[in-house]
C-alpha cells in the first residue's frame, strides 16, 4: 500500500523569508542615505533653447530667475544679497554638487551674470545655465 505524506512533512520545506526581508531593509537604508537630493528653485520659467544643451547629473542647487527679475532658491524668493549665504549653506550639505541657474529667456542678462558671480563667490566651482534641448 501507498503511504500518504502528512501535512507536517510539507511544512518543513518552507523557506524562511526573514533574512531576505532584512537585506531589503538594509539596501533601502543604504540608498536613502547615499542619495543626494536636488534643491528645487520653486518656480517654473520659460528656459531658452540650445542645440548643445546637455543633462547635468551632479546638480544639487537650483536658482531660478523669473522674467520680472525675482530670484528663487529652495522654493523661496530671496534677495541678491542673500544668495552667497544660502548657496554656502546648501553647498556644505553636498560639496560635490553644483549650481544650475534656471533663467527665463526674457530675464535680464546682467541679473543672470550677478547670480552666477554670487554662486561662485559662495565657493561653488561648477555653475551652469539651464536650457531646453533644441532640435536642429
Amino acid at each position: 500500500m501507498r503511504r500518504r505524506h502528512s501535512k507536517s512533512q510539507g511544512s518543513a520545506s518552507e523557506i524562511d523569508l526573514t533574512p531576505m526581508i532584512d537585506m531589503i531593509f538594509i539596501l533601502l537604508i543604504f540608498f536613502i542615505v547615499t542619495t543626494s537630493f536636488v534643491k528645487e528653485a520653486g518656480i517654473d520659467v520659460n528656459r531658452p533653447t540650445a542645440h548643445s544643451a546637455e543633462r547635468k547629473a551632479d546638480t544639487s542647487i537650483m536658482i531660478a530667475i523669473s522674467e520680472t527679475g525675482e530670484i528663487w532658491l529652495d522654493r523661496r524668493q530671496i534677495q541678491m544679497d542673500a544668495i552667497v549665504a544660502h548657496v554656502e549653506r546648501l553647498h556644505a550639505e553636498n560639496p560635490e554638487g553644483g549650481v544650475v541657474v534656471v533663467a527665463d529667456q526674457n530675464a535680464n542678462t546682467g541679473l543672470l551674470v550677478q547670480v552666477i558671480d554670487r554662486a561662485r563667490l559662495a565657493g561653488v566651482s561648477s555653475v551652469s545655465i539651464a536650457a531646453k534641448k533644441g532640435s536642429r
